[in-house]
């Protein structure tokens, strides 16, 4: 298993991937072996997931190096250290890694898993020397019209794209959407393309229920939304939702002391700040540090509503945070298009709580809504076949019957 998201790397939701996989499959039948990047290429680390990498699962930590952190000077590093992504130095030693692996152990599939592009670069190497089966985990779509923006990056990017489609015995995508796209982008490959969909792991909430209801609401009194996660200036543009909360505020609707609108680990806290002074709205943003992964999903559990932003230009994504949303049994507020696939996974579960996210309109409709004590059908919940269906346990068994379709 080719994956740069794993333990002890923060802040990035795809480490559960990887991780819950190699937790679930021992269990199916399969034995994987992780190679990732050695912990200096991650900016950030923690050691809360550490305990959670089942002791049985050889974990191999290749040579690997940050272009942006290791190889600036005067604030400048060479743009091609950093195609197709910042950490391409990781391939010299993973696939070197690689082999010695695959001499030692004898494996019978490569998996190799995106967002980082390298890691499919490394699975290309190590299928084409070993001769392996080879699954590619492009999780969301790779070369997207105007993105990357840099020409060079988005002709690197389609190149991976086309090699890895071309080679791989499976390609996986995380949504229908995506799938389609791709099916369609490569009609002859079509038939080797797939979904497993993110999902939540259900020990990890085991206990949490409790412990939340112990602690009761994240602010007393207040009605809290509470969005968990990165927040990005295109794909996730709060503009138009602090806009929608400044319209209810002039209109009495939302008075200070009553609803909170907290952001965890947002990333991009200047946009926050920025667009916070810009509505006047310091006594209802709450914009909050990163925490360990328990203690977010509690906070998910304690929280009044639960917030997705997620923009019409990814309308073939899903944001991972969502199948932990559904777990964690709270409503959940959607701002995105609804034609989307996000959307649609909603809809599915039983949630129509769904505004657009450009349409100030349609949100403060909305939030007016839930924050009303006749809120009613705005606070529906997930359906529990819904909740069930979303388990790691259940996505890892889709993947072990692809990893038994590739032996036979």
């Amino acid at each position: 298993m080719v994956a740069f998201h794993f333990p002890p790397l923060a802040g990035s939701s795809g480490i559960q991937r990887t991780l819950r996989f190699a937790q679930h499959l021992p269990a199916l039948g399969w034995e994987p072996i992780v190679l990732t990047a050695h912990e200096r290429a991650y900016e950030h680390t923690s050691t809360d997931l550490l305990g959670e990498v089942p002791r049985g699962v050889h974990v191999e930590r290749a040579f690997a190096m940050d272009a942006a952190r290791h190889f600036t000077i005067w604030g400048r590093y060479p743009a091609i250290l950093a195609r197709p992504d910042r950490w391409m130095a990781w391939r010299f030693g993973a696939v070197l890694a690689g082999m010695r692996l695959i001499r030692k152990y004898g494996p019978q599939v490569i998996w190799s898993t995106y967002p980082i592009a390298t890691a499919h670069v490394i699975g290309t190497a190590l299928h084409r020397r070993s001769a392996l089966p080879w699954i590619a985990d492009f999780r969301d779509p790779m070369a997207q019209e105007g993105y990357p923006a840099d020409a060079r990056l988005w002709r690197c990017f389609k190149t991976i794209e086309e090699t890895t489609l071309s080679h791989a015995r499976s390609s996986v995508f995380t949504t229908p959407g995506a799938a389609r796209e791709y099916s369609r982008r490569y009609p002859t490959v079509a038939s080797r393309i797939t979904v497993i969909e993110n999902g939540f792991d259900e020990e990890s909430f085991a206990g949490l229920q409790v412990a939340g209801e112990a602690r009761g609401t994240l602010n007393p009194g207040a009605v809290t939304l509470l969005h968990s996660g990165i927040v990005y200036p295109s794909e996730r543009d709060p503009a138009h939702l602090f806009a929608a909360v400044a319209r209810l505020v002039a209109a009495q609707c939302l008075v200070p002391g009553r609803f909170k609108l907290r952001f965890r680990a947002a990333a991009n806290n200047e946009l926050l700040e920025a667009l916070t002074r810009q509505h006047s709205l310091e006594d209802f943003v709450e914009i909050l540090p990163p925490i360990a992964y328990r203690p977010a999903l509690e906070e998910m559990i304690r929280a009044d509503g639960l917030l997705v932003l997620q923009a019409s230009n990814c309308n073939e994504q899903i944001p991972a945070k969502i199948y932990e949303y559904l777990r964690a049994g709270r409503p959940i507020l959607a701002l995105t298009d609804p034609e989307g696939d996000t959307a649609g996974v909603l809809r599915e579960a039983g949630i129509d709580s769904i505004a657009r996210l450009n349409s100030v309109d349609e949100i403060a409709g909305l939030l007016g809504r839930f924050v009303s004590p006749q809120a009613g059908g705005l606070r529906t919940i997930a359906r529990n076949d819904a909740v069930t269906s979303a388990s790691r346990v259940m996505r890892a068994s889709a993947l072990a019957r692809l990893l038994d379709e590739c032996m036979n």
